[in-house]
């Protein structure tokens, strides 16, 4: 999406009704992102309106090199993960064992399925893993982190972040099985 200059200009100066515009524009698209870091809709909307308050705050470091609408995800995928990061008991747990990058990297997710998944069951198939899995499957599989951004960005190691993905689509294939199964019966 596009965003009318005097809208950035607007936010820029602090008024209200440019910024209630850029809210409106931006609130569902920026929704979904949240969505897939929270548990549920209440801590997804929770990181939203955290985020759009750091957006409104920031909004004139914006440089006009990029998209504003990447420039806005980042932020809210920053404000989520920090949020996590704040509230994390232990979601990251690090196996022994070490994982070849091929192992996690050639793996066929769906793999054995016979019929397309709807994307709201999938969806709430990924928002059931625990937190750690969730957040490494959301960061490499959806928004394209490589294990190396995802260590710094959630300060674990790059194998903790390996062991995690796979760990996530091990479940993730165990869940689509068991869909598929329960929609031959």
């Amino acid at each position: 999406m596009i965003v009318d200059e005097s809208i950035l200009e607007g936010c820029i100066a602090g008024k209200r009704d440019a910024q209630y515009q850029l809210y409106r524009k931006f609130a569902s698209s920026m929704l979904a992102v949240c969505f897939r870091y929270a548990k549920n809709r209440d801590e997804a909307e929770d990181f939203l309106q955290e985020g759009f308050l750091k957006v409104f705050q920031n909004i004139s470091s914006f440089r006009k090199e990029g998209s504003f609408e990447g420039w806005m995800k980042r932020i809210m995928i920053n404000n989520a993960l920090n949020e996590l990061k704040k509230n994390r008991r232990t979601p990251f747990l690090e196996d022994i064992e070490m994982i070849r990058e091929t192992e996690i990297v050639d793996q066929d997710l769906f793999t054995g399925t016979q019929e397309p998944i709807p994307a709201d069951v999938l969806q709430e198939m990924i928002r059931a893993l625990p937190e750690g899995y969730r957040v490494v499957f959301t960061l490499y599989v959806l928004e394209d982190y490589s294990h190396k951004e995802i260590a710094e960005t959630l300060n674990i190691s790059e194998n903790t972040s390996k062991t995690q993905l796979l760990k996530a689509r091990r479940t993730l294939r165990i869940k689509l099985n068991e869909y598929n199964t329960s929609k031959k019966s």
